[in-house]
């Protein structure tokens, strides 16, 4: 305050937060030394210095994708010390984020999701939260909170085609890559690990397993084992790509496998026939033009492409200069008039040759005939025809003489040996023992069938020892006739019997002599 005029001034800066009002107590003297005083009071007036404060209370990161809208994320304040219009403020966020502020009392705000959120589109939000007061000039501050957006597992694996298509040589090692299968799973973590499954389908009567494998980590492909074009010309496969989530979730891709023919096949020649037997093919008459058609050579060739392409040459004839035959179709035609001097029986033969790399032929012999008739045809041919067959049977009979001769000496040598050892058996059995053995014949009694009024039986026992030399042969008779009736060829029997009986009577040998029974009747 200045003492002469009384001017009060500033001496220092107002804060309309600190102090609103001012009391001061002024004094005024005059020269004589008397005065008088009085109160001053000084009102602050507020000016809009302050820009609002944004406290956060509360703030959830991260927050699932899967959250429902309206989830809130969170809670905060804001405050202006100014007074008035200065200190009312209001709170804002970016429009275009899937978030919004809710008030339910005086500078308290919620922030709550407004959208469903996507983390493989956003996986992290910087949300910028602005307090604007309503002063003049406007102040404001601004907060920015980071959220975290977590993974769900709500994205299947993608491969980038539906249908793949690879290419596989025939006669493949075992083993062998074919094709590298890719998803892509937009999850993350475990959510985003993904396995390759192959379906179970059948391939040509078997399990597809049996052809093909796959890797459940890196989507590799493999052939079990060797394919074959002419048996397969394609294998489709389903592969199913699965991740590792919780309910997992899985897509599938189709597989062509297209096997590529290799020239592994050689032509087949289907016309003419070739057999041991056949001798004549065709017969060309003297009178044949030029260009006559002799016959046509028929071949096929199981690959495909242009390793089925076939080419025909003749490689062998008595006379290049008569025949020759068609590159392309396997024609066989005359180049040439027949004169005399072309020999009847001639023999051609074509090479059939596909277009593959390497190559592979196949090589048919075709008899021709220059003849105008058939029995001067057969006649240069029948030689042939019976030469090729003696030498057939020949083989035939010599290989069959062999097998049975083969036979007949095992059996042989099968039988001695049977022989050997029956015979050894038998002289054990009867030189071992030292005690005689006697055999025993039981009577025997027949009737002799004739029709008189006193018909007798016949009664004989024969027994014979090994050690003795005379055998006794004992005789009963029932009745007083004796009359003997012997059974047809008996009496050949009887005298050999009684030959074996002197030969005991004066032989040394203590072997044991078996007599048959003989049957007598007397009447």
């Amino acid at each position: 305050m200045n003492e002469s005029t009384g001017v009060l001034s500033l001496n220092g800066f107002l804060d309309y937060e600190k102090a609103k009002k001012y009391e001061l107590e002024i004094e005024a003297k005059d020269q004589g030394g008397l005065g008088d005083s009085a109160k001053l009071i000084i009102d602050v007036s507020d000016v809009n210095d302050n820009a609002p404060v944004i406290s956060v209370m509360s703030f959830s990161s991260p927050v699932t994708e899967d959250s429902a809208l309206g989830t809130t994320i969170g809670i905060f304040s804001v405050k202006d010390l100014d007074a008035g219009d200065n200190g009312l403020v209001e709170c804002s966020i970016d429009k275009k984020s899937p978030f919004k502020l809710q008030s339910s009392l005086r500078n308290y705000y919620t922030l709550v999701t407004d959208a469903a959120l996507d983390r493989e589109r956003v996986a992290e939000y910087n949300i910028t939260i602005t307090a604007t007061d309503s002063g003049s000039p406007a102040l404001s501050s601004q907060k920015t909170l980071t959220l975290k957006v977590s993974d769900v597992n709500d994205n299947p694996p993608r491969f980038k085609n539906n249908v793949y298509t690879a290419y596989v040589a025939e006669n493949n090692s075992p083993g062998l890559s074919i094709f590298t299968l890719s998803a892509q799973d937009e999850d993350w973590n475990q959510n985003a690990r993904v396995s390759y499954l192959l379906e179970e389908t059948t391939v040509a009567g078997s399990s597809v397993s049996s052809f093909i494998s796959v890797n459940a980590d890196t989507g590799v492909v493999h052939a079990l084992r060797g394919f074959d074009y002419e048996q397969m010309k394609s294998v489709r496969v389903c592969v199913k790509a699965q991740d590792g989530g919780s309910p997992p979730l899985s897509s599938n891709v189709t597989l062509d496998i297209i096997i590529q023919d290799q020239n592994d096949n050689a032509p087949q020649v289907l016309y003419p026939v070739q057999t041991g037997a056949s001798a004549l093919a065709e017969i060309v008459p003297r009178a044949a033009d030029v260009g006559y058609l002799v016959t046509k050579v028929v071949a096929v060739d199981v690959d495909s492409g242009q390793n089925a392409w076939l080419s025909y040459k003749l490689q062998k004839a008595p006379d290049r200069a008569l025949f020759e035959v068609g590159l392309q179709n396997g024609e066989i035609r005359t180049v040439r008039q027949v004169t005399d001097k072309d020999a009847v029986k001639q023999k051609l033969i074509v090479v059939v040759e596909d277009n593959g790399q390497p190559s592979r032929s196949a090589v048919v012999s075709i008899n021709v005939a220059v003849a105008d008739s058939f029995p001067e045809v057969l006649s240069e041919f029948s030689d042939f025809t019976h030469e090729k067959q003696h030498d057939e049977n020949l083989t035939f009979y010599l290989v069959l003489a062999l097998a049975a001769v083969s036979f007949l000496f095992i059996t042989c040598v099968v039988v001695i040996i049977s022989v050997k050892i029956y015979r050894w058996r038998q002289s054990r059995f009867l030189y071992q023992s030292n005690l005689p053995v006697i055999p025993y014949y039981p009577p025997h009694y027949a009737d002799t069938g004739v029709t008189g009024t006193l018909p007798h039986g016949y009664n004989y026992e024969v027994c014979m020892t090994t050690d003795s030399r005379k055998s006794d042969c004992k005789f009963s008779t029932l009745g007083a006739q004796s009359v003997l009736v012997v059974e047809p060829g008996f009496s050949e029997t009887m005298q050999r019997a009684m030959k074996e009986t002197r030969v005991l009577d004066n032989g040394d040998s203590p072997e044991m002599v078996s007599v048959s029974n003989y049957f007598v009747y007397i009447k």
